[in-house]
């Protein structure tokens, strides 16, 4: 039997302040988040974030909760289950939450009950940074680590410029292209802080030296967020026959004043509406699964900013959630890694 561990960032349990307040608490204290010296973590989480913004947040989960609960959660389980149909037998499928429940130990645990003796791990970010796959994986392997017997884990990362991704997403831009008639496309990455980005450049001057530094990917940058995101939205822009004119690329979600990747989201809505700009379709690559960062920052926030800028409307594409042809994709991707391992 193998086992197949699909690891999210993770989701409160209710939209109300308290629940958020945890949430946030146990997200916010991991050092591969906030990157920084734990008295100045401890005084950012503490004094600054904890007192103010749960609050906000759970007015934001309040618009996007659904009957079953967090969007995020709802299709993580989705894809979880349509991941086992779509496996049969030979596989056992769990999904571990970095943060909340049902967590990384408590997934281990329901494979080794299924009798897994080996594990196949698909974090379930596009692209590599050390504030998800990052963290995800070091909370695994310290939890494998405990184990009397190790488990072999093959993990499947970086997925950023897989084919079978790119085409599923491709997919869903085209089907919303089509019958929203945009005027320009918007490819909106979750942000990073430019420290963690030049964390992950080997050659130590590669990354964010140039205008030009995301052009390719390299022997510096490999591992870089940032240049595996513009590797992602030229994979999709070929697939969709889309001209240098036709889209552009900016990074949300930005947290706190250190400086952080850039184009800004925000900022790129309101040029786009200066510029002309009247129908406005915007894709999230970077995330799987919708959550708050795309139903409600995008889908909600985004939108009302683009119009009261100009614009006359803005579309979300839907993620990937548990659409058939990702369900599919990542079975081959956990079929090809058992193969080659």
């Amino acid at each position: 039997m193998k086992g197949v561990l699909l690891i999210q960032l993770g989701t409160p349990t209710a939209p109300t302040t308290s629940a958020v307040r945890r949430f946030l608490r146990e997200f916010l204290s991991d050092p591969w988040v906030l990157d920084i010296s734990a008295p100045a973590r401890w005084a950012l989480l503490n004094l600054v974030i904890l007192p103010f913004r749960p609050k906000k947040s759970a007015h934001a989960y309040q618009q996007i909760w659904t009957e079953e609960g967090s969007p995020l959660m709802v299709h993580s389980v989705a894809l979880a289950e349509r991941l086992a149909d779509e496996l049969g037998q030979s596989h056992a499928v769990a999904l571990g939450m970095r943060y909340g429940q049902p967590s990384i130990p408590e997934a281990l645990k329901q494979l080794d009950a299924a009798g897994a003796t080996e594990v196949v791990v698909l974090p379930l970010y596009p692209q590599y940074a050390m504030s998800s796959t990052g963290t995800g994986l070091a909370a695994l392997y310290s939890e494998a680590g405990r184990k009397d017997v190790v488990p072999p884990l093959q993990v499947i990362s970086d997925f950023y410029d897989h084919p079978l991704y790119l085409d599923a997403c491709a997919s869903l831009i085209e089907h919303e292209r089509s019958d929203f008639q945009p005027d320009h496309i918007l490819f909106s990455y979750h942000g990073l802080p430019e420290r963690q980005v030049k964390k992950s450049d080997r050659s130590g001057s590669h990354c964010l030296a140039s205008d030009t530094c995301c052009d390719r990917i390299t022997a510096a940058n490999h591992s870089c967020y940032r240049a595996q995101c513009y590797a992602t939205t030229r994979g999709l822009a070929e697939r969709l026959s889309l001209g240098a004119d036709d889209y552009c690329v900016g990074f949300q979600s930005r947290l706190g004043r250190t400086p952080w990747i850039q184009p800004f989201t925000d900022e790129v809505l309101v040029q786009l509406a200066a510029q002309g700009v009247k129908r406005l379709l915007v894709t999230c690559p970077s995330f799987v699964s919708d959550c708050l960062e795309t139903l409600e920052e995008i889908g909600i926030r985004a939108k009302a900013d683009f119009i009261a800028a100009g614009g006359e409307d803005l579309r979300l594409v839907p993620c990937l959630n548990s659409e058939p042809a990702w369900v599919q994709a990542v079975a081959s991707m956990v079929r090809d890694q058992g193969h080659t391992a």
